[in-house]
C-alpha cells in the first residue's frame, strides 16, 4: 500500500471569497497548511465546501508560493465548474506537483457552473457526477493523478455500494468514508469486498449539528462527544489505512496528533 493512505489527512478549508478579514484568513490557511507538511501529514483541500464559494487550493499555494510535497497534498474537485475551470484546476495541479485527488459530486448553488455530459463528450447520461468526472480525468489526463472517490455508510447500503462498483470502473484508487463516530458495519463489509485502500473519516469538531448534516440524520446536540478519543477508537478499530480529518482545531487538537501515527499500516504510540 502507498505510504500515502498510511496517515494522517488532515482536512484545510480555504476561506470563503466573501470572507471578512480576508488576508487574515489567507494566512491562516498557508500557515496551517505548512504546519500539516511539516508535520508529515497529508493536507486535503476542499473545493467549495458545503456549498460555499471558496479559494481553490491551487491558486493559494501559487499565490503564497506553497511547497508542494506530491505525496502529502490532496485537492477536492467536484462537478460544480466551468469545463475551462476545470481544465485550468487539472493543468495546474500537475504544475504544482499535485497528483492526489478526491473527486465527488459536491455541494452546489445557483451561483456555481455546473458541468454537463456534453462538456466533457459523454453520452448516455442526464447529468455529471463523480463517475463522469472520473471516467473525464481517466480518458484526458491518463496516469497524471492517483484519484479517490467518498463512500457514504449512510446511504441505503446497496444503491451505495453499486456506486461504488461504477467509481472503481470508472478508474477510483481509493476511497474515504464520510465521517465515522464508531466502527460502522458497512464500512466493515466494503473494506471486506472491495480491492482498494478505505480511508476513514473522524469528525473533530463538536459541533454535532454539523455533523447531523453531513451524514444525513440527526443526532441530538446534547450528546456527549469527544473528538480525540473517537480518532484513537477509529485507528484501534481500522489499523490497515489511515485516518481522514475534518473539522480539526488546530489550537487545540493538531499538536495532540503528534503522540499518534501509523507506521506499516498498524496504530503505534510516539
Amino acid at each position: 500500500m502507498n505510504s500515502n493512505y498510511n496517515m494522517f489527512h488532515v482536512e484545510v478549508l480555504p476561506p470563503r471569497q466573501d470572507a471578512e478579514d480576508l488576508e487574515v484568513r489567507l494566512d491562516r490557511f498557508a500557515t496551517r497548511y505548512k504546519r500539516v507538511l511539516d508535520a508529515g501529514y497529508c493536507a486535503c483541500i476542499t473545493d467549495n465546501a458545503m456549498g460555499n464559494m471558496s479559494f481553490q487550493g491551487t491558486e493559494i499555494i501559487e499565490e503564497y508560493d506553497l511547497p508542494v510535497k506530491p505525496d502529502n497534498v490532496m485537492i477536492h474537485l467536484n462537478t460544480f465548474h466551468s469545463k475551462k475551470d476545470l481544465d485550468n484546476i487539472l493543468n495546474t495541479c500537475i504544475v504544482q506537483g499535485i497528483k492526489y485527488l478526491l473527486i465527488v459530486s459536491g455541494d452546489g448553488n445557483v451561483r456555481f457552473p455546473k458541468l454537463r455530459p456534453s462538456d466533457l463528450d459523454i453520452q448516455g447520461v442526464s447529468s455529471v457526477t463523480a463517475v463522469e468526472l472520473l471516467q473525464y480525468i481517466n480518458r484526458e489526463y491518463a496516469g497524471a493523478f492517483i484519484l479517490g472517490v467518498a463512500f457514504n455508510p449512510y446511504e441505503p447500503e446497496e444503491e451505495e455500494v453499486e456506486k461504488m462498483t461504477r467509481k472503481i470502473d470508472a478508474g477510483a484508487e481509493f476511497v474515504i468514508t464520510q465521517p465515522l463516530i464508531d466502527k460502522n458495519p458497512v464500512v466493515d463489509r466494503l473494506i471486506i469486498n472491495i480491492d482498494i485502500p478505505v480511508m476513514v473519516e473522524a469528525w473533530m469538531s463538536k459541533k454535532l449539528h454539523l455533523l447531523s448534516d453531513c451524514v444525513g440524520y440527526e443526532i441530538p446536540e446534547d450528546t456527549e462527544y469527544d473528538p480525540m478519543g473517537t480518532l484513537a477508537n477509529l485507528q484501534s478499530e481500522y489499523p490497515s489505512g489511515g485516518v481522514y480529518l475534518a473539522m480539526m482545531n488546530y489550537k487545540r487538537q493538531f499538536n495532540l496528533l503528534a503522540d499518534l501515527s501509523f507506521i506499516g499500516g498498524r496504530q503505534t504510540v510516539r
